[in-house]
């Protein structure tokens, strides 16, 4: 439509940057810093979880079963008129062998190690995925509809000061977030871990346990007191994923940034390496 009384285009509108409080050990409000423009972005659960699947699937051990499984019988066919089935039988018996349809027969589709299990997904989705994924955390719902225990007021993601790259036993982990609220959450980690049912407890996969916090560190090897905590884990900011900031898809996880690492992921995010 063209003339006068054509509407003009909208123009897309510039992400607002958001602002949270630095907080102290303590457990105490500090100046405000800005959060990068990921965090503002909307949130999109289905690129979400199409990140997560492509992740998922390319740790996908190639497994099948054995060319010969089920056709290591010696097996005839009498024919056809004889007034039976046209299944082969094992030899000199009525007894049917190395068809789908019998007992100890071969399988009619199984699965081949040749089969590609990895999932592919567009450079643009998996980067918009992540920066939905980061947006996510600060949305109180999503993260109350995870399961995640959140005291009232409490202002998400968490941005603690440096030191927090310096705990290094549990009991300090422990105290920081009974002063900030959130240690109500590891409890709910730990009262929900069970023994897996099923035949993976046989494979080394025995128990099941929630997940918990995640907390974000600038580089690897800091912050080593919080990874005996039931369910939390602490991933460097460099090999942070989507599927850390949102577990089997669902997004929303309660995560807790380092100064230095939020600084960390402002740089990566500028530099489109995600």
């Amino acid at each position: 439509m063209s003339g006068p009384s054509a509407a003009a285009p909208t123009l897309p509108a510039v992400t607002p940057l958001i602002r949270a409080h630095l907080v102290t050990l303590e457990g105490k409000a500090g100046s405000a810093v800005t959060l990068p423009r990921a965090f503002s972005v909307p949130v999109r659960p289905d690129l979400i979880r199409r990140a997560v699947v492509a992740a998922q699937s390319h740790r996908i051990q190639p497994h099948g079963t054995s060319p010969t499984a089920g056709l290591r019988h010696s097996v005839e066919w009498s024919g056809k008129g004889k007034g039976v089935a046209r299944t082969p039988r094992l030899m000199d018996s009525m007894r049917g062998a190395q068809a789908p349809n019998t007992v100890g027969g071969r399988p009619a589709h199984p699965p081949r190690v040749n089969t590609l299990w990895g999932k592919k997904i567009n450079v643009k989705e998996r980067r918009g995925a992540f920066a939905a994924a980061l947006a996510a955390t600060r949305d109180t719902r999503l993260v109350r509809a995870r399961g995640h225990q959140v005291k009232e007021g409490t202002h998400l993601p968490l941005i603690v000061e440096d030191p927090l790259e310096d705990v290094t036993s549990s009991s300090a982990a422990s105290d920081f977030l009974a002063r900030v609220g959130l240690l109500g959450d590891v409890a709910r980690a730990h009262d929900g871990t069970h023994i897996r049912a099923g035949r993976g407890k046989r494979r080394g996969r025995l128990r099941r346990e929630p997940s918990s916090l995640l907390v974000v560190t600038s580089v690897p090897g800091k912050a080593r007191g919080f990874r005996n905590l039931s369910g939390v884990d602490v991933v460097p900011v460099g090999r942070l994923g989507t599927e850390d900031l949102a577990p089997g898809g669902d997004p929303g996880r309660l995560t807790i940034f380092s100064s230095a690492a939020l600084v960390a992921l402002r740089v990566r995010l500028e530099g489109g390496v995600e």
